[in-house]
């Protein structure tokens, strides 16, 4: 039993190096922003944001900021920017 754990963190630490591999489908997560809190949600490459900027010119601050935390994980050619860097060399 431990040693077949064992292999599942090993390549659960791969994997977490190799974030390209995870690609989001749709998600929804509340946004905490400087005057309200928003919902923005990701549904099959369409981005949606409660504020009232989404709702005229269909992104905001919010979903941008997301784009750039979720990086990679958003796929290309839906992304509005680059993602943010992450540098996962390990700290010694």
């Amino acid at each position: 039993m431990y040693s077949s754990m064992i292999g599942k963190i090993a390549k659960a630490k791969q994997y977490a190096q190799e974030p390209q591999r995870i690609q989001f489908t749709h998600f929804e997560a509340s946004f905490r922003g400087e005057n309200d809190t928003h919902t923005i949600s990701f549904n099959q490459g369409a981005w949606s944001c409660t504020c009232n900027f989404f709702a005229e010119h269909d992104t905001c601050c919010h979903t941008m900021a997301a784009e750039r935390v979720f990086g990679v994980s958003i796929p290309a050619d839906q992304r509005q920017g680059e993602p943010l860097s992450i540098d996962f060399t390990p700290s010694r």
